[in-house]
C-alpha cells in the first residue's frame, strides 16, 4: 500500500446574498428528502460518481454498497438537514421516473451548511440541473438560518469548479486528501 494525495478546493458561499429563483425544466421535478428515498439517493449517487475522479478520491463512490453506506452515514449525522437534501427526477413518459440528481446537506458544528454530494447522472448533464439542485440546497441552508455554505471539490473536476464559481462560490483554501492505493 502507498498513499497518493488528491488536491481539493474548499469553496464557500455567502447565504446572505440573494439567490436566483430555481428554474425546473419541463419534464423534471424536485423531490424533497424522505427516509423512504435513502436507497434511491444512494443509487443516483452511484450512477453519478462511479466513473468519475471522485470515485478515486472516495472509493465508496465506486460501488453501490459503498454509496448506500455513505448515504446512511450522512442521514445519521447530527446536523443532517432534510431541507437541503433533494432528489431530481425526469418523467420518461411511462409513469416511472428516471431519478437523475441527488444532493445532501449537513449543518456543520461551525454553523455552516456543508454540501455533501451533488451528483447528476451522465445522461442528464449540461442542462443546468446541477445549478437547480444547488440552488434548492442553498435555500434549505438559508431556511435553516445558516449564513454560509461550503463544499469541497477535487481540483481536476473542472466542470464542477466552473459551476460553483458561476454560482458565486469562492475558493477559501486548498486541502490534500490522502488515499491509500494498492500497489502491484
Amino acid at each position: 500500500m502507498s498513499l497518493t494525495y488528491f488536491k481539493r478546493y474548499r469553496m464557500e458561499f455567502d447565504l446572505r446574498r440573494p439567490l436566483p429563483a430555481a428554474v425546473v425544466l419541463p419534464g423534471y421535478r424536485l423531490i424533497p428528502w424522505h427516509e423512504s428515498l435513502l436507497e434511491v439517493h444512494a443509487e443516483v449517487k452511484f450512477q453519478s460518481f462511479h466513473t468519475e475522479i471522485d470515485a478515486n478520491v472516495f472509493p465508496c463512490l465506486a460501488d453501490r454498497a459503498g454509496c448506500l453506506r455513505l448515504m446512511r452515514e450522512i442521514v445519521r449525522k447530527e446536523g443532517f438537514l432534510p431541507g437541503a437534501t433533494w432528489l431530481l427526477a425526469y418523467d420518461r413518459g411511462d409513469g416511472r421516473p428516471d431519478f437523475c440528481g441527488t444532493i445532501q446537506g449537513v449543518r456543520e458544528k461551525s454553523g455552516q451548511g456543508a454540501v455533501q454530494n451533488l451528483g447528476i447522472t451522465p445522461a442528464h448533464r449540461d442542462r443546468g440541473l446541477g445549478t437547480l439542485m444547488m440552488l434548492q440546497s442553498l435555500e434549505g441552508f438559508r431556511l435553516a438560518g445558516l449564513r454560509w455554505a461550503l463544499l469541497e471539490v477535487t481540483a481536476q473536476n473542472d466542470g464542477a469548479i466552473r459551476l460553483y464559481r458561476r454560482m458565486g462560490f469562492s475558493k477559501a483554501r486548498t486541502v490534500y486528501k490522502p488515499v491509500e492505493v494498492v500497489c502491484g
